[in-house]
């Protein structure tokens, strides 16, 4: 007899349908799996078998010919499990389905029946409910995220004892509830938490509110580090179709939690400067998601940023500017999202002093300029806002006036700024990523404005594309200040941000020679 079962496998941050075809065929007791499968899943004939045995179930003492369509691709992982065992069960009689198609599944199984969680439930899922699926048997780990699908009950299976009395009738299983997200984390501190830094906080706002790739330039201890890590506390929560596309990168990476199944808050990566190449952007066979996905729609944080291997840090400049990656293998080819804000923190050189006159600066002018040389040019050119961070000084610390701006009211201002935004350039489109044929028209520049651009351009050597990076600050220093036309004030505020290279402030000091 014949049966079918419709499951899912990952590629990339994605999933395609596949279907388990079992055949139970006269002849001598043998089980054969087809369909390109990896080492993983040609295990699960002991798995299954020993699953079958242990939940009470009799393995069909026939020639087991499973396959795994379409049966050209290769198939990854241990969710084959599940769909693999109750097609068998469907084949054999033992389970009261008119129709095994209409069966959705995907988990592991353990020896003794469990069914584990797995990657990708979520883009499994969604790629089975667009074919009409209107149920999947999962693990109670996965249900949460697969509940994410619309019109998809996600039936939460502790065991294949449990998923089997489920389909035939004798012990129904309630769906899983849809999760609402998780709650914003108290740990996180508040913006107002940042004394002093009036010029950097600003910046991060501008940075914020048109999602604008920033580079924090500083002395040790002037507060680079403590600034990325109070960003998010500023950034707007993720949309609902933003939330989906999140979670579903993290579902596919593996390690998204069982209690917190929907990622509202947009995500903070902080990989330390050793990272590899592979782990930063991506790799593996199959491929896997690097830190630049896990951060898709989110502030990756790169500290000590020229400590960063000099591949991996080129290797970002294609993300940067498509805003996608492509991870190419011999048996296949993924593309995983990477618009994300990059936040980078280095010092001025290697001592860290340089431009500080309270400390003086002790190094050589070759050891100065092998460090600068570690950031290329055309890296350096797709980052919008090049901001210097200085010292706090004591009084600072100490002051006791009016507060900063709380996380809630930056919040507020970046929000109504979005909102200018996704009315002028459509939903989810903030202005680092606004391509227009004719920039200056586009972004509303006034005279003055057009005659400072111009002379700035020869007197700072702006590229085309530093050209178009600027004329997207300044839209977005306009959007916070709520007008249609940029000034020349708010086009000199964001040519000030081009000005400040990753070598320190160009007026004070210089290396020892």
């Amino acid at each position: 007899m014949l049966a079918r079962v419709r499951t899912a496998a990952l590629a990339g941050p994605a999933a395609r349908p596949i279907v388990v075809e079992v055949d139970l065929a006269r002849g001598l007791p043998a089980f054969h799996l087809v369909g390109l499968p990896d080492g993983a899943i040609r295990e699960s004939r002991d798995r299954v078998l020993a699953a079958l045995t242990n939940c009470g179930f009799d393995a069909p003492l026939r020639r087991i010919t499973v396959n795994l369509a379409p049966a050209d691709e290769p198939k990854f992982g241990t969710g084959f499990d599940l769909p693999i065992a109750l097609a068998i069960l469907v084949a054999d009689g033992r389970v009261a389905s008119e129709n095994g198609e209409a069966i959705a599944a995907l988990g592991e199984l353990g020896l003794d029946g469990r069914v584990r969680p797995v990657r990708g439930a979520l883009p499994a899922a969604a790629a089975l409910a667009a074919l009409g699926a209107r149920q999947i048997l999962v693990a109670p780990e996965n249900a949460g995220e697969a509940a994410l699908v619309e019109g998809l009950a996600a039936i939460p299976a502790p065991s294949l004892r449990d998923a089997v009395d489920h389909l035939s009738g004798l012990a129904r299983i309630e769906p899983a509830a849809k999760p609402r997200g998780e709650a914003r984390l108290a740990a996180e501190g508040d913006w107002a938490d940042v004394r002093g830094q009036t010029e950097a906080r600003r910046a991060l706002e501008i940075a914020a509110a048109g999602f604008h790739n920033v580079l924090l330039v500083g002395p040790p201890g002037a507060g680079k580090t403590y600034l990325a890590r109070r960003f998010p506390t500023i950034l707007p929560p993720l949309a609902p179709a933003e939330a989906l596309e999140v979670t579903s990168i993290h579902s596919a990476w593996g390690r998204l939690a069982p209690d917190r199944p929907l990622l509202r808050r947009p995500p903070f990566r902080a990989p330390h400067h050793t990272i590899s190449t592979a782990a930063l952007l991506g790799g593996g066979s199959p491929p896997r998601p690097g830190e630049v996905s896990l951060a898709h729609r989110g502030v990756l944080f790169l500290d000590e940023l020229p400590e960063f291997r000099r591949d991996a840090l080129e290797g970002l400049r294609q993300p940067l500017e498509d805003g996608e990656v492509t991870i190419g293998r011999a048996a296949r080819t993924c593309r995983w999202p990477t618009r994300f804000l990059l936040v980078g923190a280095m010092n001025p050189c290697p001592c860290g002093w340089w431009g500080e006159p309270s400390k003086g600066c002790k190094c050589s002018g070759i050891a100065h300029q092998r460090y600068r040389t570690r950031l290329s040019g055309p890296l350096l050119d797709r980052i919008d806002l090049h901001v210097h961070v200085r010292p706090v000084e004591y009084e600072s610390l100490e002051a006791e006036g009016e507060p900063a701006s709380s996380s809630d009211e930056v919040r507020g201002r970046i929000e109504a700024a979005r909102i200018r935004q996704e009315m002028r350039n459509g939903v989810g489109v903030w202005n680092a990523r606004i391509d227009p044929l004719d920039p200056e028209s586009e972004c509303g520049l006034d005279r003055d404005g057009r005659a400072l651009l111009r002379s700035s351009h020869v007197r700072l050597g702006l590229s085309a594309r530093g050209h178009v990076r600027v004329l997207r600050v300044a839209r977005t220093i306009a959007d916070l200040k709520g007008t249609e036309t940029i000034d020349s004030e708010q086009l000199s505020e964001a040519l000030q941000y081009r000005e400040v290279k990753a070598t320190g402030p160009r007026e004070e000091g210089g290396p020892a020679s």
